[in-house]
């Protein structure tokens, strides 16, 4: 599936070159031009997802009206210089989708993207109102959840991508509390049917003798305490998505019936012989292992087969640590915005939460950020405020809070880890550096000795991987995003 493009038109070398590394590190093709060459790119209508604009260029208020005429209406998002106190006109205002100070944060940055993609607001109805109540946190896209730069999790957001538009059955896997039901949402969000509702069900927590009323429905009388007809699960997610939630706790007596339902699209209400045709999408979620369920007599193979077109894995909080200080941000942003609290983590104190298991994964979590905003309301947490069980982790030495601080670290971690890993390449760098046999007389630079060589190593890992950014990272022992970072720090070029 070809990746979505973005048009990024800006006469700021430095500015085209930081943005256009961090747009395609988030899996975008990304094309470039000039305002003079702005023409030639955007004649073809729905090309892109979205258009960067930056601020200043020349023919600004030429483009912004000539993309305000297309037919297309494509988000256009203004880029100006953080702290540059300039002043957009409410005219030019009007014309972009949102205006992004540069340079902006990861989750800043997602956000924006993710927020652009939305469908526009379906008129508020009766049904708009009972999908928004059924969904929960309205005011937080699903997609914009799924928060995280590890390689896993950027696969689930591609995988989501590559079924939303289809009425494919969707299995997600993964353990309880890694966000399966932010998964099943966002998937909704992203289809054709997403002006429709999205109804989830917990199959695991309603018994089972009335399980079958809760998804199909009941006729008055048709059992006792029966006072009225009433609608099911399938009936009320008519058009829409149905999220049957931990399948794998569902009954085997209502097995037999789901799996009629899927194959045939009708049903009948308890206590009636009409027949209801419905037209829904099955998403369906479970933390437990079918394979092993069938095996012990417990779930049927024929139902697996029908729900298992297309599977989802979600990773556990533990397998993708990198990810935490973006889940916590965004947890805290979604606190603030429901007047929760807010609290602030120190980098030691986020480098801990690094180190632990995670168990509830991001339930886990989320009860943590929460209780700490309680706690400590708008305050700063460090190490010693965590909770008792994170105390015996050790955080690594020498983690700064302050910005500057924390470049000069930066770098000198970096150094470490080059001298620790890249023993074998010290003194045989392209520029003909050779290693010091011994500190001279004179004394040397130590940090820039480190940057020359940290960088010719970068150079040498991206000529030999052909610029594959990833393949890259793995050769330097890194991570992709730290990677990413040292590009656009030392403003190299893949």
């Amino acid at each position: 599936m070809a990746l979505p493009r973005i048009l990024l038109v800006d006469d700021n070398k430095t500015r085209t070159q930081q943005l256009e590394i961090v747009l395609q590190f988030m899996e975008y093709q990304v094309e470039t031009v000039t305002s003079l060459d702005y023409d030639a790119r955007a004649d073809e209508p729905g090309r892109f997802l979205l258009i960067f604009l930056g601020h200043g260029i020349a023919r600004q208020a030429t483009v912004l009206r000539e993309l305000e005429e297309r037919p297309d209406k494509t988000p256009v998002i203004l880029l100006i210089d953080k702290g540059s106190g300039q002043q957009l006109s409410t005219a030019m205002s009007s014309l972009v989708f949102h205006v992004l100070e540069w340079p902006a944060t990861y989750p800043e940055l997602r956000r924006v993207i993710d927020k652009s993609a939305e469908p526009l607001p379906v008129p508020q109805t009766a049904e708009g109102n009972a999908r928004e109540a059924l969904s929960g946190e309205h005011h937080f896209s699903a997609i914009e959840r799924l928060q995280g730069v590890s390689r896993a999790i950027v696969n689930v957001r591609k995988l989501i991508r590559q079924v939303a538009e289809s009425d494919a059955t969707v299995l997600i896997l993964g353990e309880s509390g890694t966000g399966k039901e932010v998964v099943a949402r966002a998937l909704h969000d992203a289809s054709i049917r997403r002006s429709k509702l999205f109804v989830p069900i917990n199959c695991g927590a309603i018994p089972g003798e009335l399980l079958e009323s809760e998804l199909f429905g009941h006729e008055k009388g048709a059992f006792t305490g029966a006072l009225s007809a009433r609608q099911g699960r399938f009936e009320m997610a008519e058009g829409g998505t149905l999220f049957l939630d931990e399948i794998g706790d569902m009954p085997m007596t209502m097995q037999v019936k789901l799996l009629r339902v899927l194959q045939e699209r009708t049903f009948e209400r308890v206590g009636s012989n009409k027949t209801i045709h419905c037209d829904v999408r099955i998403v369906a979620a479970t933390h437990r292992s079918l394979e092993d369920e069938i095996k012990d007599n417990r779930f049927r193979e024929d139902l697996f087969y029908r729900l298992n077109v297309f599977p989802i894995e979600m990773p556990a909080l533990r397998e993708r640590p990198e990810d935490i200080p973006l889940l916590v941000d965004d947890l805290v942003s979604r606190m603030q915005a429901s007047n929760r609290g807010s609290v602030r983590l120190t980098k030691a104190a986020l480098a801990v939460l690094m180190l632990h298991e995670w168990p509830g994964n991001i339930r886990e979590l989320a009860n943590l950020i929460e209780r700490l905003a309680i706690i400590y309301p708008k305050g700063e947490v460090d190490v010693a405020e965590l909770p008792e069980k994170f105390q015996h982790y050790q955080a690594p030495e020498g983690i700064a809070d302050d910005t500057e601080a924390a470049d000069d670290d930066i770098v000198d971690e970096a150094a470490a880890a080059i001298a620790e890993t890249s023993e074998d390449f010290i003194g045989n760098s392209a520029t003909g550096m050779t290693a010091l046999a011994q500190l001279p007389e004179q004394g040397i630079d130590l940090k820039e000795y480190l940057n020359i060589m940290e960088i010719d190593l970068i150079r040498q890992a991206l000529e030999e991987c052909n610029g594959v950014v990833a393949h890259a990272a793995k050769r330097l022992n890194m991570r992709r995003t730290t990677l990413v970072e040292k590009l656009r720090k030392y403003e190299l070029q893949r």
